[in-house]
C-alpha cells in the first residue's frame, strides 16, 4: 500500500485547486460592475470585493484541510463565517504524484507559513488593466520560500470573448515550475520590468543604472517575475519599501526552481517566518540569469537608502 504523499505536496495541490476558484471569483465580479472599492492609505493602495472574497476563500479553504499550517494574508478582515460556496476542497492531482524532495519529505503542517496576496495588482485591476492582475499563494519553510502558486484570472482576455480565460502557474524548489513556456529575453538584451505606480527618484536612479535597452512599466509583483520567467524582461527592480512579503514569496519560489533569483537590494535574501516583518524594507531585485551583473550595477545611494534588514 503506498504512503500519503507528503504535507508538502497536499498543501501545494490544494493551494492549486483554491487558486483555480480563486480566478473564477475575481472574473465574476468584473463581470457585475460593481468591484466594491476602498481605499485603504490612499489613492495607490487599494481594495475590492475580489481582495476580501478571495482572501476569504483562500485562507478559509486552507485552514479546513490544514488547520496547523500559519497563512497570512494581506487582506485585515473581520474574522467571521465564511459562505460554504467560497470553500475550495479540491486538490489537483498532478501534484499528487510528484515526488517531494527529500529535504521535504518529513515537514510538518506547524512548520509551514502560507503568505497570501488575494489580488496582486488591485489598482490595475480597478483600471482594466487585466493582464497584471494575478492571485498568489506562496509556502515557506524554516523562512525560505520553497513553493508557489501564481493564477492570472485574465490571461488571454485580450484574444477576444470567445477565449479561454486564467491559468495557474505553480514550482516548488527541487521539483520545478510548471503551467508556462520558459523563456529568456532574446540577444542578450537587458529589458527591466519595474513599478507603475510607486516611481520615485531612487527607482528612476537605479533603472537607469543597468543601462537598459528598453524599461517596462506594469502593476505586480507576480506578473513582473512572469515577465522574467517567459522572456518578456531580464530584470525586476524595485527600489522602495513598498513590497511585502505576500508579494515576492510565491513569485520568488516559481522563479528559484528554475534557476533565477530574487533578493533585497543589497543581494540578500527575504526570510519568511511567521513573525518576520511583512514589509521588504530594501526593495526587489530579481533576474532569471545574470543576477551578478545586475546586482553590481545597483547604485550606493540605493544601498544607503534602503537599509538591508
Amino acid at each position: 500500500m503506498s504512503s500519503s504523499p507528503a504535507v508538502l505536496m497536499r498543501l501545494m495541490a490544494s493551494a492549486f485547486a483554491v487558486a483555480e476558484r480563486a480566478g473564477g471569483i475575481v472574473r465574476d465580479i468584473m463581470k457585475t460592475g460593481d468591484l466594491g472599492i476602498v481605499e485603504k492609505t490612499g489613492a495607490n493602495d487599494l481594495q475590492t470585493k475580489a481582495d476580501r472574497l478571495v482572501q476569504q476563500c483562500i485562507c478559509s479553504s486552507l485552514t479546513r484541510m490544514f488547520p496547523k499550517v500559519t497563512i497570512i494574508g494581506e487582506e485585515d478582515l473581520p474574522s467571521h463565517d465564511v459562505e460554504e460556496n467560497l470553500i475550495e476542497s479540491g486538490q489537483f492531482e498532478e501534484i499528487l504524484q510528484r515526488v517531494c524532495p527529500g529535504e521535504y519529505s518529513g515537514v510538518r503542517e506547524e512548520e509551514l507559513v502560507v503568505w497570501v496576496d488575494p489580488l496582486d495588482g488591485t489598482k490595475e485591476y480597478t483600471e482594466g488593466l487585466l493582464d497584471h492582475v494575478t492571485v498568489l499563494i506562496g509556502i515557506a519553510y524554516d523562512g525560505k520560500a520553497i513553493a508557489g502558486v501564481i493564477n492570472q484570472p485574465f490571461h488571454n482576455y485580450e484574444l477576444g470573448p470567445s477565449a479561454s480565460l486564467g491559468r495557474t502557474l505553480w514550482g516548488i524548489l527541487g521539483v520545478g515550475s510548471f503551467g508556462f513556456e520558459l523563456r529568456e529575453v532574446a540577444d542578450g538584451r537587458r529589458i527591466v520590468t519595474t513599478t507603475r505606480s510607486h516611481s520615485n527618484q531612487l527607482v528612476t536612479e537605479c533603472v537607469n543604472a543597468m543601462e537598459p535597452h528598453q524599461v517596462i512599466r506594469v502593476g505586480g509583483a507576480g506578473n513582473k517575475i512572469i515577465q522574467l520567467i517567459e522572456g518578456k524582461a531580464s530584470a525586476y527592480v524595485f527600489t522602495s519599501p513598498g513590497c511585502k512579503k505576500w508579494d515576492t514569496c510565491a513569485p520568488e519560489a516559481i522563479l528559484h526552481a528554475v534557476g533565477g533569483k530574487l533578493t533585497d537590494m543589497h543581494g540578500k535574501p527575504y526570510r519568511y517566518h511567521k513573525d518576520v516583518k511583512h514589509m521588504n524594507s530594501a526593495g526587489v531585485l530579481a533576474t532569471l540569469r545574470d543576477f551578478e551583473f545586475y546586482a553590481s550595477r545597483v547604485p550606493e545611494a540605493v544601498k544607503q537608502a534602503l537599509k538591508s534588514d
